[in-house]
């Protein structure tokens, strides 16, 4: 009998790593903490929400989770609206590709709870246990005990101890800026509609999410400069309230009149991070392989094709080779290299080009904005990109 797929994390990508192992008929154990997930209750929003896109839509369904989720807890987004700290804008729908909806708004916490019904219902085997290091032939856990593995997945997050003990090359670079995310109550609804501003105080977005019994509903996701950051999180919370409600209305009150923040407000440190990927023997997924600046919502969307493409390539190997063959491990790296890559150019060159302040980098910028919303195949082509 062949030793099992050690898939290390238990987060959305972990999850759905050994789900997707399991349901391909691969021998999975999935090592990881099983720390509780706060309950779910009427009106309480985790503070961290994704942009799922049409292929990560895809293939959740395709793994059976999509139909398990509170679909009443799931916003569409419908269209998009791009303003330039200038004249610029675009404007995104999804009919203008054909589609019905650009990404869903979902909840980490709603995601991890049904892939955690998911992996019980399919009975893979979750040791509560800490990948430790390496050793002849498997993986060394925290309690002292050792496991036999064909192929180590890293999956838990952009601090890997996988990575780390795999000695795959990384590199990472710190932005100098924090993301700084709450939900807020809006005077007038969202109506499936995104907004993003680029504004000489960083990157704001509004994710359309449920309403409440209090009102209608946003997702703040504002990618701040990290010493005002400092500052806004140093204030109590009341005085942090009254700051981002002041500035949040005066940015966005022509489209949704006074906005006012209804729950904590947290902030993290954003980077620029890629690695190698693979060693022998070892695959990383999700951020533990790559992160991206947050302002296309596509971290996860990276992270869940990379399972999808880790999956395709060992369900489609050779039977004479092993999981943790580089040969086989080194078709995962190629096929991911150039999706990743992009979204990293792309993502890292608007963070690079919205920063610079310069009245001739201003002026250019917005007219290339303005220019783009008047060419609907552009359009079309960035709707189809964003949904792979």
């Amino acid at each position: 009998m062949s030793d099992p797929v050690v898939v290390c994390g238990a987060g959305i990508v972990g999850l759905s790593a050994a789900l997707g192992l399991s349901r391909a008929g691969i021998d999975t154990v999935l090592v990881a903490p099983k720390q509780p997930l706060p309950s779910k209750a009427p009106g309480v929003y985790c503070p961290r929400v994704y942009a799922l896109s049409p292929a990560s839509q895809r293939f959740l369904a395709e793994q059976g989770v999509w139909d398990m989720l509170d679909q009443q807890r799931i916003t569409p987004v419908e269209s998009m609206q791009i303003y330039g700290d200038a004249s610029g804008q675009v404007s995104l729908n999804a009919w203008q590709a054909a589609h019905h909806e650009l990404a869903w708004i979902i909840e980490s916490d709603e995601l991890e709870r049904v892939l955690r019904q998911a992996v019980q219902l399919f009975r893979v085997n979750w040791l509560d246990d800490r990948f430790q290091g390496f050793d002849q032939g498997g993986v060394s856990l925290a309690s002292g005990k050792s496991l036999p593995a064909a192929l180590v997945i890293g999956a838990e997050g952009a601090q890997s101890v996988v990575r780390s003990a795999a000695g795959i090359a990384h590199h990472s670079k710190p932005y100098g800026y924090a993301g700084v995310v709450t939900h807020l109550h809006t005077q007038r609804p969202h109506q499936g509609t995104a907004f993003q501003w680029f504004t000489a105080d960083g990157i704001i977005a509004f994710l359309p999410m449920p309403d409440t019994a209090d009102g209608h509903q946003v997702s703040l996701v504002w990618s701040m400069p990290q010493d005002q950051a400092d500052v806004l999180m140093a204030l109590d919370a009341p005085a942090r309230a009254e700051w981002l409600a002041s500035r949040l209305t005066g940015l966005a009150g022509d489209c949704f009149g006074a906005v006012s923040v209804r729950s904590p407000v947290h902030a993290f440190p954003l980077f620029c991070e890629h690695s190698d990927m693979v060693a022998p023997g070892v695959a990383l997924v999700g951020d533990a392989a790559h992160r991206v600046h947050p302002l296309a919502g596509q971290g996860l969307n990276l992270g869940l094709g990379d399972v999808q493409e880790l999956l395709r390539v060992l369900v489609s190997k050779e039977s004479y080779r092993s999981p943790g063959d580089l040969r086989v491990l080194s078709r995962y790296r190629r096929s991911r290299a150039e999706p990743v890559l992009a979204m990293r150019a792309v993502t890292d060159g608007l963070h690079r080009l919205f920063a610079v302040q310069a009245p001739p980098v201003v002026m250019a910028r917005n007219l290339g904005m303005q220019l783009v919303d008047r060419l609907p195949w552009v359009k079309r082509r960035l709707i189809q990109g964003a949904s792979r």
